[in-house]
């Protein structure tokens, strides 16, 4: 990659300064620190900024995300929704819901505002309600991708949001050598949505990577 096209992958990256999204300045540093120290990859500014920007074009009122981690992009996709929307949000691992909720309180989001729910993501996205959600958001690293997206087609309105961070994986998507399962299973995922008749996608290179779809109306 040329020295130039580093420069503006980074300008994109702070083009918006994180900083100024809530009263608080500090709010989505420190959950980045509780995410590092969790093992859990947030999602990088330029990639945030993208899904706050989704959210905000569709006028999300109701949202799930697959994947919570320490609350970054989750405070991400709150900044662009509604102010009366709800986020839904699912995470395996307690530890990292609880780190999650100390940035929602940090960041001043009313609790009525966001559902945590601490399980395992297919089980709980299966008992959602079909067509109800205006954005379906998960990683495309996460496990049983592919049965994820498949839950999200159920989920989302017609002219709902797809966003899938991380979808360029390290920057091993792009690389024919890598051949690792994860890879592999990203690279799936990619292509399944961009096979799918139902959805309008575009990849872009914001952060990790961001896949993001419409659903056909």
């Amino acid at each position: 990659m040329s020295s130039g096209k580093v420069a503006s992958w980074a300008h994109g990256e702070e083009f918006v300064d994180e900083a100024t999204l809530f009263s608080d300045d500090g709010v989505l540093a420190r959950a980045r620190d509780r995410g590092a120290e969790l093992g859990a990859t947030p999602v990088l500014p330029g990639a945030g900024s993208l899904m706050r920007v989704l959210a905000a074009a569709v006028h999300a009122r109701s949202a799930v995300e697959i994947g919570t981690g320490s609350g970054v992009g989750s405070l991400y996709l709150l900044s662009g929704m509604h102010p009366e929307g709800v986020l839904t949000t699912i995470d395996p691992e307690v530890e990292n819901q609880r780190a999650a909720r100390e940035a929602f309180a940090e960041a001043g989001i009313r609790s009525p505002r966001v559902r945590t729910i601490a399980g395992r993501p297919r089980d709980v996205v299966g008992r959602l309600t079909d067509h109800a959600y205006d954005l379906v958001s998960f990683p495309a690293h996460a496990p049983h991708a592919l049965d994820l997206l498949e839950h999200a087609l159920r989920l989302l309105r017609p002219g709902g949001v797809l966003v899938i961070p991380h979808a360029l994986y390290h920057d091993r998507v792009a690389d024919p050598a890598a051949r690792d399962a994860t890879t592999q299973a990203v690279r799936a995922l990619l292509k399944a949505v961009t096979d799918s008749q139902d959805l309008v996608a575009v990849l872009t290179g914001s952060g990790d990577g961001v896949l993001a779809a419409v659903l056909r109306g």
